[in-house]
């Protein structure tokens, strides 16, 4: 599902570097601060992915690999591409752990809209249709559970929310283009993009 980076590579090197976000948490966390900061949420995310996690060599390859993500998520929504994809376990997961996955980015999408400081513009944005949408359908997915042995319909009702999502973020994210820094256009190609 994913060109860019494994769900379970990442989880994985979540889990030894000691950060309490997982992997579907971590970009749906991203995706959101994207839509709001633009480039300029690199840094505060990274913080927030990596915080506690000291500075042995097992953070550092979280933070590359974060890093990694950043950019392929930052050219997908920026360049309005229709490879963007959530960071969710592959199709051969058990139902029950990639729709809890989707919970989880939802809740990490979520609270990267209300973490950084809100002013009224923004507030007012996400209080208005089509975000407040967005925002209420992600919090009843945050609730969305499936137990073992899903049958067909369950396999269907969760690939049309995934999808519902995929576009809900490319949706938030054009939305809200003119709230973001004047430097969203940057290109992660230049040199300082990731330092």
């Amino acid at each position: 599902m994913h060109n860019y980076l494994d769900h379970d590579q990442l989880e994985a090197a979540l889990e030894r570097c000691g950060s309490t976000w997982n992997a579907g948490m971590s970009h749906g966390l991203l995706c959101s601060r994207l839509a709001v900061l633009g480039t300029e949420a690199e840094q505060s995310w990274l913080q927030t992915v990596l915080q506690d996690t000291g500075s042995h060599s097992e953070r550092q390859v979280c933070a590359t690999l974060l890093e990694e993500l950043f950019v392929t998520t930052y050219q997908q929504l920026s360049g309005r591409r229709s490879d963007f994809q959530l960071l969710l376990p592959d199709d051969a997961s058990p139902a029950e752990v990639r729709t809890a996955a989707m919970a989880r980015w939802c809740e990490g999408y979520l609270h990267g809209l209300v973490s950084e400081t809100v002013g009224d513009e923004l507030r007012n944005r996400l209080a208005a249709e089509p975000l407040c949408d967005i925002i209420r359908d992600m919090l009843q997915i945050t609730r969305a559970t499936v137990d073992a042995g899903a049958d067909e319909d369950d396999e269907e009702a969760y690939t049309e929310l995934v999808e519902y999502l995929r576009i809900a973020a490319q949706l938030a994210y054009e939305e809200l283009a003119e709230l973001r820094a004047s430097d969203d256009n940057r290109s992660p190609a230049n040199e300082d993009f990731l330092h």
